[in-house]
């Protein structure tokens, strides 16, 4: 979809913000026993600090690997969605991991057996929300920012 790098660090943007939200609030209510609008508001004192880190982390290091791993699987005449998916299943396999970790060391106790409950819980979460909820929604906001003339 982004056609040049100014394309590619808005589309970055824009799903590094609505994923790490939608993660958030998710960690939030987790950790609140439930969701109610102070989850929400609860889940944006967490965003000045977790966005920067996913859009620097996504943008410079895992879009590149996550390409490359998806295309040990996929060849480039495949269909461009079933490129798209795979893409997007191999960021949440490396972001879900360093982004658990991170959140894990800046927000819980630090060790080991925590990161591993965090990365657990939040795994089926990042995966069900990037394919079905957050890339589509993300990926309409961009074709509307970048709409293509003819």
């Amino acid at each position: 979809m982004p056609k040049n790098k100014f394309q590619d660090a808005v589309f970055t943007a824009i799903m590094a913000a609505v994923m790490v939200y939608g993660m958030i609030v998710y960690n939030v209510a987790w950790n609140t026993d439930g969701v109610s609008a102070m989850t929400f508001l609860a889940a944006l004192h967490e965003m000045p600090i977790m966005f920067p880190i996913a859009f620097v982390l996504e943008f410079f290091i895992v879009g590149k690997l996550a390409t490359a791993l998806a295309f040990q699987v996929m060849r480039p005449d495949d269909r461009p969605q079933l490129i798209t998916f795979a893409i997007s299943i191999c960021i949440c396999c490396i972001m879900c991991p360093v982004m658990s970790l991170i959140a894990t060391v800046l927000f819980n106790k630090p060790d080991f057996c925590t990161w591993v409950q965090t990365w657990a819980r939040n795994f089926p979460m990042a995966i069900c929300y990037q394919l079905f909820y957050c890339g589509p929604l993300v990926r309409l906001i961009f074709r509307t920012i970048f709409r293509e003339t003819e």
